[in-house]
C-alpha cells in the first residue's frame, strides 16, 4: 500500500481525515494555486489570481467531500471530483480566444487552469509529495519553457506573419520580394475582419529554403528586412 513520504514523515495524524487535515490540504491548495496564478498575471495574462485559486479550492473541496462520503460509504464513486475538473475542462477550453489575426490566445493558461484543477485535487487526496512535485513541474514549464520553446521557433524554417499591406495590387511583389530573399510562401490567407479598414491584411505561412538564412538569420531578422518595404504597413510574427 502507497503511503505518501510527506504523510509519513508528519505522523499518524495526517493519514486520517480530520479537520486538522482538512485545513492543511485546503491550505496547500490555496498556497500553491496562488503562486501559479501570481505567474500567469505578472506576466499579463487574462487569467488570474482569483481564477486559479478559486479553480484549484472547488476541486479541493470536491475531493474532500468525495473522501467523507466514502468513509462512510465505501462503494462510493469519486463523482464529484470527476464532474468537478470536467466542469474545469470546459471553461478552460471556452477562455480560449481566436484574435483577428488568427492567433491563439489563452491555450496555455487554459491548460494550466486545467492542471492546477488537479493539483487541487491531489492536495485534496492527502497526496501531498505527488501535489508538491506536480507544482514544481508546473511551474517549471510556465516559468522556464518560454525562453526554450522561443529558441526553438527561432531555429524552425517555418513560421507565420500578419502581413498589412497598403494595397492588395502589391501582393505579388511581395510573393517575388520573399522568393528572391530565399523564402518560399506555403500558404496566404486573407483576413475578412480588417475588410473595412482600407488595408489589405493576409496570413502567411513562409518556409526558409535558403541555406544562408537558415545559417545566419533569425525570424526576427527575416521580418526586419520585409517590414523595409514601402508597401508594407505592419508585419508581425503569429504567436500560437
Amino acid at each position: 500500500m502507497y503511503i505518501d513520504p510527506i504523510i509519513k514523515a508528519l505522523g499518524p495524524w495526517a493519514r486520517e481525515l480530520s479537520l486538522a487535515t482538512i485545513a492543511m490540504r485546503v491550505c496547500l491548495s490555496v498556497v500553491l494555486s496562488t503562486i501559479i496564478g501570481c505567474e500567469r498575471a505578472t506576466n499579463r495574462h487574462a487569467a488570474g489570481v482569483r481564477t486559479f485559486v478559486v479553480t484549484s479550492l472547488a476541486c479541493t473541496v470536491a475531493m474532500l467531500t468525495d473522501c467523507c462520503i466514502a468513509m462512510e460509504s465505501p462503494a462510493h464513486l469519486y463523482l464529484l471530483s470527476a464532474a468537478t475538473i470536467i466542469a474545469v475542462a470546459v471553461i478552460s477550453v471556452n477562455s480560449v480566444l481566436y484574435t483577428s489575426r488568427n492567433q491563439i490566445k489563452g491555450l496555455t493558461t487554459s491548460a494550466a487552469l486545467w492542471a492546477t484543477g488537479i493539483i487541487g485535487l491531489t492536495a485534496g487526496a492527502g497526496h501531498v509529495t505527488i501535489t508538491l512535485v506536480s507544482f514544481i513541474l508546473l511551474m517549471i514549464s510556465l516559468s522556464w519553457m518560454p525562453g526554450f520553446e522561443t529558441d526553438l521557433k527561432n531555429r524552425s524554417n517555418h513560421f507565420e506573419i500578419h502581413l498589412e499591406l497598403t494595397s492588395s495590387q502589391h501582393l505579388q511583389e511581395f510573393m517575388a520580394t520573399s522568393r528572391r530573399l530565399g523564402l518560399s510562401i506555403d500558404d496566404i490567407e486573407l483576413n475578412p475582419a480588417y475588410a473595412s479598414s482600407g488595408l489589405s491584411v493576409y496570413s502567411v505561412s513562409l518556409s526558409i529554403h535558403s541555406p544562408e538564412l537558415k545559417q545566419y538569420k533569425t525570424h526576427r531578422e527575416i521580418i526586419e528586412a520585409l517590414g523595409t518595404m514601402e508597401y508594407v504597413y505592419h508585419i508581425e510574427e503569429m504567436q500560437s
